[in-house]
């Protein structure tokens, strides 16, 4: 009975190449008294594993959270492993605004203490009095009215590439981070003021609502669904948006645009960008907001420290990174000395410029078949090595190299050799080099674009 994964991201990526199926990102969350969750996990795993599901999901005593990824055609059979538990039957699920297949590469199922770290003694309050639910057209109005506080539950790398119109972003890291910080700047709001709160799908806001109410505040509410929901709302009624700029989305594609408004700026350069990466150097990770510029220029790094570390031996970087305490920068969110325009909690209430029709960091609209994986990367010569793996390639060929750091990135080949030697063409099990004007990693794929 296989209750964990067998296979690498890579090698899931290749399988949902090869099927070529439409697959649908979606959230949802519930709040619910699960006995034990070590057996709940198990049953989730088998059943979602069955449908092809992948995702990252939580599981504790107080219920469930979970962002996933399902083939469409799975979709009702995915609703009924639902229904199995009272508690989710009829649950809402927050489907994404734009769609990428890749958007998880694996089913990961974790029992956690809780499904949101909130920091809460759950025992000192009523969770279950929460605050009133608004959809988007009554969110909308409430946002207008001059007795309300709009407060964004999110963390500052979330907010500052996208938000509502004169909300309090806060200038944390984590979700139990703003609580206490919330609570003391509003402390003489609570008896006349509309306490308005927002976040991605709805779920911080469950528990933030109930919080505050207990904290004495009298008028509090909650977007229903999120930022998610808003979006389908608004997209489905005509109602005008108030939010601005980007949701931030925590799986490959992080982020869904909302409106074509740039709130936030490249954090090196400072040119208007909402694209958030991670830095290349794997003692690194950290997120931030990069454009193409300094993308190509830095390779993906977050300063000229990690850009020269990418450039060692692969066995010097692990070398480097042994017996090191790395582990405060890995995954830190946007907080870096090195990082000269990065904004956070008072964030301009303005868009700094208008983004483009086509969304750089989404997959890229064409018809194209896999040919092979990343192999090696040529620093000092910019040469890139792949293995062809499916079907052939040659000269003249334009191409799409695709992966989770290196994003979506087209060329045509001019110049090309197989096995050491030039070539015109190369076919399955060739080792091929070519020049790219980007660095590639060893998640990246490559692809033949048809009919160009």
């Amino acid at each position: 009975m296989q209750l964990y994964n067998t296979l690498s991201a890579e090698e899931r990526a290749q399988l949902i190449d090869e099927a070529g199926k439409q697959r649908l990102t979606l959230s949802f969350y519930a709040y619910a008294k699960i006995s034990d969750p070590k057996k709940f996990r198990d049953e989730l795993f088998i059943a979602w594993n069955a449908l092809d599901a992948l995702g990252r999901i939580y599981v504790a005593h107080e219920g469930i959270n979970a962002q996933m990824s399902i083939p469409a055609e799975n979709i009702d059979g995915f609703r009924e492993t639902l229904k199995v538990y009272d508690f989710m039957k009829g649950i809402r699920l927050n489907v994404a605004v734009e769609q990428d297949d890749h958007s998880f590469l694996k089913l990961t199922i974790k029992v956690r203490h809780k499904i949101v770290a909130d920091g809460l003694n759950d025992d000192s309050f009523d969770v279950t009095n929460k605050g009133i639910h608004l959809k988007a057209q009554e969110f909308n109005s409430l946002l207008e009215d001059p007795n309300t506080i709009v407060v964004d539950f999110r963390n500052h790398y979330e907010s500052e590439v996208g938000h509502f119109e004169g909300a309090i972003t806060p200038d944390v890291e984590t979700f139990r981070e703003s609580l206490p910080i919330i609570n003391q700047q509003l402390q003489d709001f609570k008896e006349d003021k509309n306490l308005l709160m927002y976040c991605t799908g709805g779920i911080r806001c469950e528990k933030a609502s109930a919080y505050f109410k207990h904290q004495g505040f009298k008028n509090v509410y909650q977007l229903e669904g999120g930022i998610i929901e808003y979006t389908r709302q608004i997209k489905e009624e005509n109602i005008e948006s108030k939010f601005i700029g980007k949701n931030f989305v925590f799986d490959h594609r992080l982020g869904e645009r909302i409106t074509d408004d740039i709130v936030s700026q490249c954090h090196q350069c400072g040119k208007p960008c909402d694209n958030h990466t991670n830095c290349a150097n794997d003692a690194c990770h950290l997120l931030f907001i990069q454009c193409d510029d300094c993308k190509a220029a830095m390779e993906n790094c977050c300063s000229t420290e990690c850009l020269e570390i990418t450039h060692l031996p692969l066995a010097e970087q692990v070398k480097l990174r042994k017996g090191k305490e790395v582990g405060n920068k890995v995954f830190r969110k946007g907080k870096s000395d090195a990082l000269t325009f990065k904004n956070s909690g008072d964030l301009p209430a303005k868009p700094l410029a208008k983004a483009e029709t086509k969304n750089i960091r989404q997959k890229i609209s064409v018809k194209k078949v896999w040919v092979g994986k990343a192999e090696h990367y040529y620093t000092k010569s910019r040469i890139a090595q792949f293995l062809i793996e499916n079907k052939e390639l040659s000269v003249g060929d334009k191409v799409l190299i695709s992966g989770p750091t290196t994003g979506d990135q087209e060329l045509i080949i001019t110049e090309m050799f197989a096995n050491g030697g030039s070539c015109e063409n190369a076919k399955e099990g060739d080792q091929v080099t070519f020049e790219t004007p980007f660095r590639i990693r060893l998640s990246d794929k490559l692809y033949k674009i048809l009919g160009s």
